[in-house]
């Protein structure tokens, strides 16, 4: 993903209104009103949203993500394990089926935008399916849900389940929505949970 968020970045910037200050955002220098912290080896993407390879997600902002050192490397616990948070211009309503329908629509585009560098052939994709349910709120969120993500792993080319956990906090004030995903094929109990779960805990506001 990472080598492919730079071609993300690109469409989704001619995916949106076109103005100037859209077209030449610039991820790596952008000035967060947030502090989310970046752990040692850690790397960091940002883009714009609407995203490029999921057009029907119907939000504005900014996607920040956080990838553990083995997020790629297929020995590693921590492959594919990671966070992305939204920054959202708007209060738009959540629930377990938007979230369920934005997460799919996600996942099944990550795909296909990636499918050509992998050269993955047609007949092993198949679109993401989402379960999310609401669980206990974690202190903090206005919402907690968690749930699983089938997809393709497009780097191995088989089946992959993502454990999820997704916090959504509102800040009406600022008329702004800030939705964090925590993702990774690891069981809950795992130690990687850890890390993950501390970013958000950190997570500020300013």
């Amino acid at each position: 993903m990472k080598n492919i968020l730079i071609f993300v970045i690109c469409l989704t910037s001619l995916a949106v209104s076109g103005q100037d200050v859209e077209a030449a955002f610039d991820g790596k220098n952008w000035p967060p009103p947030y502090t989310l912290a970046t752990p040692a080896g850690w790397d960091v993407e940002r883009f714009l949203i609407p995203i490029g390879f999921a057009p029907q997600i119907p939000y504005k902002g900014v996607e920040d993500i956080r990838f553990t050192p083995g997020w790629a490397k297929v020995t590693t616990d921590d492959y594919w394990s990671y966070t992305f948070l939204w920054y959202l211009d708007s209060l738009p309503q959540m629930g377990e089926q938007v979230i369920q329908t934005n997460l799919q629509a996600y996942y099944t585009g990550l795909v296909e935008i990636n499918k050509g560098a992998y050269k993955i052939p047609e007949e092993k994709i198949f679109p993401a399916k989402a379960i999310i349910k609401k669980t206990k709120t974690t202190k903090g969120d206005h919402e907690t849900y968690s749930g699983t993500i089938e997809m393709l792993d497009y780097m191995e080319q088989k089946p992959l389940i993502l454990n999820c956990l997704i916090h959504v906090r509102p800040y009406k004030e600022k008329g702004k929505t800030v939705i964090f995903h925590e993702l990774s094929p690891k069981a809950f109990s795992h130690k990687i949970w850890l890390s993950l779960n501390k970013l958000w805990a950190d997570f500020e506001y300013k």
